[in-house]
């Protein structure tokens, strides 16, 4: 039977919402509809969280992902792989840097144009690792956190270690999975105004919980050829390869751009998941969001008003393959996902 899409109505009760008793504010880069502390939960079993109420690129979801996951802060990653969700933030932190040195000058002194800017990060490898670096954002706090405690202050880690939040968070997840502090945290105070822009989701907990015996069950009817009068259930319940937990993610967030950000964070996150739960062959729970400042661009209130009319089309799936550290976009496998049209809206920097 064809699970029911319960994802599109609560974002579009979201729009909603902030619609009908959002407070209008002046941000750093436009007037917003804003509300304070909300909710978006999806059970994984229902079919991945992406948004059919209007075509997702799903690329860019998937490129930015293991953009992160590579501990990358450098925006020739994204732009050599048609991602372009940061070419706004990177230029604007170009301008506010650039100044007409020896090395980078010819016979024009000005800066170059957005488009100009991003051809050359593509084209010219040298400006790009000058230019395109962001900053110790989501990868580098995700893969390499700085530890500044040396030997002699508290001596747990080496001097100038770096901590891989990530692979700490998979040992953990193999050794203790009801653990307490199974987290990975971007907002590092002390860098936050080395970044181009602090961190919109700035940290995710993992939570894992024993699969009941109904549940192992139905993972083996559905995974394996094995059928429920068969006295090899029990067998195949009992091999290593068949889960015997299951995982649900959290992330928080204290920014949200409803109207294009926030579909792209749910796909994220809900891909995270699948990656994580594959390489500690777990079952993908549940999708948890917090939501701090929820709000709409007005320029993206017509949008939005659009997006609410449009009816919920049936989640696609999505599958993955290979270890977390060895992923690329042909690991990533999207099935079945059927969408509206897209609706396209602009981005504010």
């Amino acid at each position: 039977m064809e699970k029911k899409n319960n994802l599109d109505p609560q974002y579009n009760n979201l729009l909603k919402d902030i619609l009908e008793n959002g407070v209008k504010k002046q941000t750093r880069n436009g007037e917003v509809l804003s509300i304070f502390g909300k909710q978006i939960k999806h059970k994984m079993s229902d079919g991945f969280p992406l948004l059919t109420g209007k075509k997702m690129h799903w690329k860019s979801i998937v490129t930015e992902l293991l953009w992160f996951l590579r501990g990358d802060t450098n925006i020739k990653y994204l732009v050599d792989n048609g991602c372009n969700i940061w070419n706004g933030d990177a230029y604007k932190w170009y301008w506010m840097r650039w100044k007409p040195v020896e090395e980078d000058c010819g016979a024009d002194l000005t800066p170059y144009t957005q488009e100009e800017f991003i051809n050359k990060i593509k084209t010219d490898d040298k400006f790009a690792k000058k230019w395109g670096e962001l900053g110790p954002i989501y990868g580098k706090q995700w893969r390499s956190w700085q530890d500044d405690f040396g030997p002699n202050k508290l001596p747990l880690f080496p001097p100038n270690n770096k901590i891989d939040q990530i692979q700490n968070l998979i040992n953990d997840l193999k050794t203790n999975p009801d653990s307490r502090r199974l987290m990975v945290n971007a907002w590092n105070v002390g860098e936050l105004d080395q970044m181009v822009l602090p961190p919109c989701h700035f940290s995710f907990q993992v939570y894992t919980r024993e699969l009941s015996w109904e549940e192992q069950v139905q993972w083996v009817l559905k995974n394996t050829d094995v059928e429920l009068e068969n006295l090899y259930i029990v067998e195949e319940i009992a091999k290593p390869s068949t889960p015997k937990r299951a995982i649900s993610l959290m992330w928080n967030q204290r920014s949200v751009d409803t109207f294009l950000g926030l579909p792209f964070n749910i796909a994220s996150y809900g891909l995270l998941l699948l990656m994580i739960a594959d390489e500690v062959n777990m079952v993908p729970d549940e999708l948890i969001g917090n939501l701090g400042d929820v709000h709409l661009y007005l320029n993206h209130i017509e949008q939005a008003k659009e997006q609410i009319k449009r009816e919920s089309l049936p989640l696609p799936r999505v599958f993955v393959r290979d270890g977390i550290e060895s992923f690329g976009n042909d690991d990533i496998i999207l099935e079945n996902y059927q969408s509206h049209p897209a609706i396209k809206a602009p981005l504010s920097n």
